[in-house]
């Protein structure tokens, strides 16, 4: 097996990630914890597999889902995180990610995801349907659905309280784009606030 990358910021699942991906023969084995740093690292190291969380600061996982794919990178990545399915494994799969597996489901599914993908298969699990799901909830999946990648990116930021300075630092966006994407965010969901938007994103199991 080749070098591999892993990209997450909690230090108790790295140590995980490290041991399944050694067992599976991996190594050299590369980490970093920001987003920013994946292509720089894709470039260095040229890793034969990268598992992306998608919850990182500054560029998530998304984005750098997209900017891999704009740059023309070849890698094979397997999506190991906490965010809901339901709003991110077909954007994922879209993006060019091989394989989605949650991080509340057992090492087993890891494990799997990274042989079918090294054997050139995808791996993603079956959507779960809720049959009693509200007519208000179904529009609100709808609106989430037609966000693109950056809006999901700021929407999140901006419920989880970070200011329109900060996310144009992280994200290395002017601050007149940030208020931009903002007020856009807004108009789309039918927001009045930022407490309502925040309200919004709990709400649909994005936070």
């Amino acid at each position: 097996m080749g070098p591999v990358l892993i990209v997450d910021d909690h230090p108790v699942v790295v140590g995980a990630l490290r041991l399944v991906l050694e067992s599976a023969g991996y190594k050299p084995i590369y980490v970093t914890s920001k987003g920013v740093d994946v292509v720089p690292m894709l470039r260095e190291h040229s890793p034969e597999l990268v598992v992306l969380d998608l919850k990182l600061d500054g560029f998530g996982g998304l984005e750098v889902l997209e900017r891999i794919r704009a740059i023309g990178l070849v890698c094979k990545v397997v999506i190991f995180t906490s965010a809901e399915p339901e709003h991110y494994m077909v954007r994922c799969r879209r993006a060019g990610a091989m394989a989605f597996v949650a991080k509340s489901a057992s090492m087993e599914h890891l494990q799997n995801a990274i042989k079918a993908v090294h054997a050139g298969y995808s791996y993603f699990p079956e959507m779960p349907v809720n049959a009693v799901q509200s007519e208000a909830h179904r529009d609100e999946r709808e609106l989430i659905a037609l966000l693109s990648t950056r809006e999901m990116e700021i929407m999140l930021k901006l419920a989880r309280g970070e200011s329109n300075k900060h996310i144009a630092l992280t994200m290395n966006l002017s601050h007149k784009t940030v208020s931009t994407y903002k007020s856009r965010l807004m108009l789309k969901l039918g927001v009045s606030s930022l407490v309502a938007l925040g309200a919004f994103v709990k709400r649909n199991g994005l936070s």
